[in-house]
């Protein structure tokens, strides 16, 4: 199992952003005794992807901001049933869709959706899974 995880500077709006605009359902939101999260686990299917605040730790020190890196290093791509109806959605929002909807050659359709701290999320129908059972 894979499971991508990425930190953020503002918890609470990458959780409001992830589950009211892009769709997606906790798994799981830990918070400390101040009320200040320390752990999120968004589910999708099968798939999990985890999130938590930036700090000073040992872990951080290997994880770069996207806006400190220039760009973003890596995507999360999620597999969803209706794109179409995502994409409509995330349009709605006035979320920042860097890659419209479009029919990919190797079969599919996706999305791609930059987040407000600069994180690139990929939606698509394509399963890499079903494809090559």
């Amino acid at each position: 199992m894979l499971i991508p995880a990425t930190r953020y500077r503002d918890c609470e709006a990458a959780l409001k952003f992830v589950t009211e605009v892009l769709g997606l359902t906790p798994h799981a939101v830990h918070r400390g005794k101040d009320g200040a999260i320390l752990h999120v686990e968004i589910r999708q299917g099968q798939g999990v992807m985890m999130f938590g605040p930036q700090k000073s730790g040992a872990f951080d020190a290997f994880m770069v901001d996207p806006r400190r890196a220039g760009g973003e290093t890596t995507t999360i791509y999620v597999v969803v049933a209706d794109v179409a109806a995502l994409h409509a959605r995330v349009l709605a929002n006035d979320a920042d869709v860097v890659l419209p909807l479009e029919t990919q050659d190797y079969g599919g359709s996706n999305f791609t959706v930059r987040d407000p701290e600069g994180h690139i999320w990929s939606f698509g129908d394509y399963d890499p899974l079903a494809a090559n059972a």
